[in-house]
């Protein structure tokens, strides 16, 4: 079975691990993400050094904007760290690799590891590049901290340098049909069970893994899946599958997209006069402003399941506000997404593992990395921090979301909302 960019299951055996588990000790991180880390005993401090890390993020092409947006969040806690000293005695640098498609992100990655000589790379927003990038950094021995992209393959593949912060596809899917089931199907005063439900998606493996769990969620929970379409990201005209959907007289449109299709959906929903009881987002282009902004009115009242936006409980994501100065202060305007909230919780994490690590040893920061032990409600996303030994962080969730009045309100959990979920969509 050939899985990206022409690897074989053979290829993947071949970095696996050996079955051999290594016990590994957990520890509290005692200060929390907020303190500043001290080296640990024995670490040579090397000032006027620099320790570099990769920033892998598709800087050019069709899903840039994400792509700078998410790595702006790691910038900013880059900058945070160095003020503070550094990591291991050093002022961290970040070299830039910018992964357009799968093929760039494997040329980039391995540019970064040869030629730049970095100690761990960071990304990367998409889930194609990351899945073909972190094939590479595993065979190297190279740490991959991923902080965006969300399919559960990603850290399914036994590697033992891949670590991600953020929730999965599975979690997206769990939260999106929960809102179905448990928010709006209330607040319309119907039973779930006779929603017409339509999946729309992306036909690339965010989109492909996305709506594969949608899918297994409507079976198990018995509603009405009434179609799934998919297409490419790339597409100019969606006019037909509009079509398809309003034949289907669908209800609920559960929509896997980046900002260019969503934008494409919307309008082509206009030109035909059709529109669903409402739209749910998972993520990616639904939580842009530049989206909101694009389609104008219409978007008012769709239906989002994300990463943490910044229009959140602060007693449930203490720091949230901070973090929205420090990135006004820095790029001149508010934060486009909750993207770079995602890198910029990340980005702490994983600088604090390798700083008690004590060195750039692959193992050393795997047993740092998993001895992290952070609680749920206290840090700016409101996630807390607990790996298992695939490399996942376990104490994360997607929040539900609603457009009001050109923001992003969060609705649920009740211990993070700030709304309360409207039945309507559009203006």
């Amino acid at each position: 079975m050939t899985l990206i960019n022409g690897a074989s299951d053979s290829d993947l055996r071949a970095i696996q691990p050996s079955g051999h588990r290594t016990l590994i000790r957990r520890r509290p991180l005692l200060a929390g993400l907020a303190a500043t880390a001290v080296a640990a005993p024995g670490v040579l401090r090397a000032q006027g050094n620099e320790l570099r890390f990769g920033a892998l993020y598709p800087f050019s092409g069709p899903i840039a904007l994400l792509g700078d947006e998410s790595f702006r969040g790691l910038e900013i806690a880059t900058d945070e760290r160095n003020a503070a000293g550094g990591v291991l005695g050093r002022q961290v640098r970040l070299m830039k690799g910018d992964a357009v498609d799968q093929n760039q992100a494997i040329g980039e990655v391995r540019r970064l590891m040869s030629v730049e000589r970095v100690a761990a790379v960071f990304g990367t927003y998409a889930s194609p590049l990351a899945f073909a990038a972190t094939q590479v950094t595993e065979l190297q021995g190279i740490p991959y901290f991923e902080m965006g992209a969300i399919s559960d393959p990603i850290t399914e593949r036994g590697f033992r340098y891949t670590f991600r912060t953020c929730p999965r596809s599975s979690d997206f899917a769990v939260a999106i049909i929960g809102a179905v089931t448990d928010a709006l199907a209330p607040a319309l005063n119907l039973d779930p069970k006779t929603l017409r439900i339509a999946i729309l998606h992306e036909d690339a493996l965010y989109g492909q893994t996305v709506s594969g769990f949608q899918e297994s969620q409507i079976r198990q929970r018995g509603l009405q899946q009434v179609e799934k379409l998919a297409y490419s990201a790339r597409s100019v005209d969606l006019s037909s599958v509009i079509q398809r959907l309003r034949s289907a007289n669908a209800d609920v449109v559960l929509h896997t997209g980046y900002q260019n299709d969503i934008v494409l959906f919307f309008r082509g929903m206009q030109e035909a006069n059709w529109k669903p009881r409402m739209v749910i987002g998972a993520g990616a282009g639904y939580s842009l402003t530049d989206t909101a902004r694009a389609v104008g009115p219409a978007f008012e009242g769709v239906m989002n399941v994300d990463f943490t936006q910044f229009e959140v409980n602060e007693a449930y994501a203490p720091g949230v506000k901070q973090f929205v100065e420090l990135y006004q202060r820095k790029y001149g305007s508010d934060p486009r997404s909750g993207h770079s909230l995602a890198n910029y919780f990340g980005g702490r994490v994983y600088f604090d593992a390798v700083q008690r690590a004590g060195s750039t040893d692959k193992d050393r920061i795997r047993t740092a990395v998993l001895a992290t032990d952070i609680a749920e409600g206290t840090t700016p996303t409101g996630w807390g921090v607990r790996f298992d030994e695939r490399g996942q962080n376990t104490r994360v969730r997607p929040f539900l979301l609603q457009w009001q009045g050109g923001k992003q309100m969060t609705v649920f959990p009740q211990q993070a909302a700030v709304g309360t979920l409207r039945t309507q969509l559009g203006a």
